[in-house]
């Protein structure tokens, strides 16, 4: 059975953009029809009724934020516009039930589109007239010209829908992948002795998991890129790789091939970056005597 999607026509936004493919996500396999009007004498043939209409009843499948009063905050108190009314809804289902990876993307995407809709500003211009270039202003580059059609102007739409559809699904993916890498790396955590050097069998996202243990002060793992071995520093905090709880030696900054190889004594070590937070060397035991010697000084 086919689902009707009403959202407003002419110009598009990010937010029912993402609302409409979030919609889509939550519909599955079945068949979505979008129509796009402002004439409420349509809207009773409506399953879902999305940024238009000037009501919130998404038991009825009403999602609108433009009423007076608006729709209600975001738990960070940025207003919900039609993407985050749709995500508060389905987000956890299509996250998979995994609470935690929902409201991580809520944060990372939903409430950063609500906000850029409410004309609410989340960052500071430290540059003159340079700005990042948004997600909004991607979706916009699809705009039709000034003299474009309804048809231009719904085919457009169509078009950025189904990019955010796909947006949405990698991003979700790799969330959950990310949970389970995660719990891998925790494990091998609570099984290391020595937890002050964890070694990982291949690249993980380690760092969230093991930035909330105090003892970790090296990450050692295999680097299938290039077929060599990789040590990094933990972070001292979430803000940059560069401030470490123990930077490597400051006499290998910046050094590689012979010059590491003078300094450290090791045959097969290969760089050590200038800002002391990575090194590398072609084996596992070579990275481990780089990391036992950064342990002593």
């Amino acid at each position: 059975m086919t689902k009707t999607i009403i959202t407003h026509g002419g110009a598009f936004h990010t937010d029912e953009i993402f609302a409409v493919a979030a919609l889509t996500l939550h519909l599955k396999n079945e068949e979505v029809t979008v129509l796009r009007t402002r004439d409420e004498a349509l809207f009773p043939k409506a399953d879902y009724i999305v940024d238009v209409g000037g009501v919130l009843n998404p038991e009825e499948g009403r999602f609108d934020h433009h009423q007076q009063g608006g729709a209600g905050s975001h738990i960070n108190g940025i207003p919900y516009a039609s993407f985050g009314l749709v995500w508060r809804e389905y987000g956890i289902e299509l996250c998979g039930g995994n609470e935690n990876v929902a409201k991580n993307l809520e944060t990372k995407l939903v409430s950063s589109v609500d906000a850029f809709d409410n004309g609410v500003s989340i960052s500071t211009n430290l540059h003159k007239d340079i700005y990042p270039y948004s997600i909004g202003q991607f979706f916009g580059s699809f705009l039709p010209s000034f003299n474009g059609n309804k048809e231009d102007y719904d085919i457009a739409f169509n078009t950025c829908v189904n990019i955010a559809k796909d947006l949405l699904k990698r991003e979700i993916s790799k969330a959950l992948e990310r949970v389970t890498l995660e719990r891998i790396v925790e494990d091998i955590y609570q099984k290391t002795e020595d937890k002050r050097v964890i070694i990982l069998d291949k690249k993980y996202p380690w760092e969230s998991a093991l930035m909330k243990f105090p003892e970790p002060l090296y990450v050692v793992y295999s680097n299938t890129e290039n077929n060599n071995w990789n040590a990094k520093a933990v972070p001292a905090d979430g803000d940059t790789l560069f401030n470490v709880r123990k930077k490597f030696p400051a006499s290998w900054a910046g050094k590689r091939g012979e010059a590491l190889v003078a300094e450290t004594g090791l045959a097969d070590a290969i760089f050590c970056h200038n800002a002391r937070f990575i090194a590398v060397a072609e084996s596992k035991e070579g990275i481990l005597e780089l990391v036992r010697q950064a342990l002593d000084q």
